[in-house]
């Protein structure tokens, strides 16, 4: 006859606390609403928000729901990433190349790639570059 053991899980829970900054997510809004030739008027009839409701959260006066961030971002034609940090657009561009040149590479060429990778950031950090 096999004894079974209580065993006893001890979870340790950690809080994650994440800030988000309502304003600057309301600014990258505005920013790319403008460039669409879009009024506040016109991107709230689209997502069917009031004008109201678009001038708070381009102001950062109060939160989005995820539903209408993503309505937001879908109507703007951007990247969800875009309105939530204001990366320099070289930069990522920059990064989708990188990415569609790997998605192009068989398991042994990204091996070696990575290696190169990290021998060429390696010298860079090195020598100051």
């Amino acid at each position: 006859m096999i004894t079974q053991l209580p065993i006893r899980f001890k979870l340790k829970l950690t809080e994650w606390v994440i800030s988000v900054d309502y304003y600057q997510i309301g600014q990258q809004i505005r920013k790319y609403r403008k460039a669409c030739g879009m009024s506040q008027e016109q991107l709230a009839e689209r997502i069917n928000i009031s004008v109201t409701h678009m001038s708070h959260i381009e102001t950062g006066n109060t939160k989005l729901s995820l539903p209408v961030f993503l309505d937001i971002a879908q109507t703007l034609e951007v990247r969800t990433d875009d309105l939530l940090c204001a990366a320099k657009p070289e930069r990522r561009e920059l990064g989708d190349e990188l990415t569609q040149l790997l998605d192009e590479c068989t398991a042994q060429q990204l091996r070696i790639v990575t290696e190169v990778a990290r021998a060429l950031k390696t010298s860079l950090e090195k020598y100051g570059k």
